[in-house]
């Protein structure tokens, strides 16, 4: 299956000394499950197969409310072209 992108911001409904550690844990989720990742300050873009992708989206929020937030806010985006797409070709230009 062809590679694409998906971004995910999240934003976990507690106090807000917590909203950077329990993001830390997401991206810990992300970094564990092998994928490439960058994070970026809004939100952190992931490549791979979009099942694949899906499910640490799923499994986000389950890390959030294990880390206290009753809440779970989430902003997905799925960048996707058959043949596939990846981070490199739209932002190798612009790193020198």
């Amino acid at each position: 299956m062809a590679y694409v992108n998906v971004s995910l911001q999240i934003l976990p409904t507690v106090s807000e000394e917590r909203i950077y550690p329990v993001v830390d844990k997401v991206i810990e989720l992300i970094e564990e499950s092998g994928v490439k990742y960058e994070v970026g300050p809004m939100e952190t873009t992931m490549e791979g197969e979009l099942d694949t992708l899906l499910d640490i989206v799923k499994k986000a929020q389950d890390v959030c409310v294990k880390e206290g937030a009753p809440r779970v806010v989430s902003m997905v985006k799925i960048d996707y072209k058959p043949e596939g797409v990846t981070m490199n070709e739209k932002i190798e230009k612009y790193r020198g």
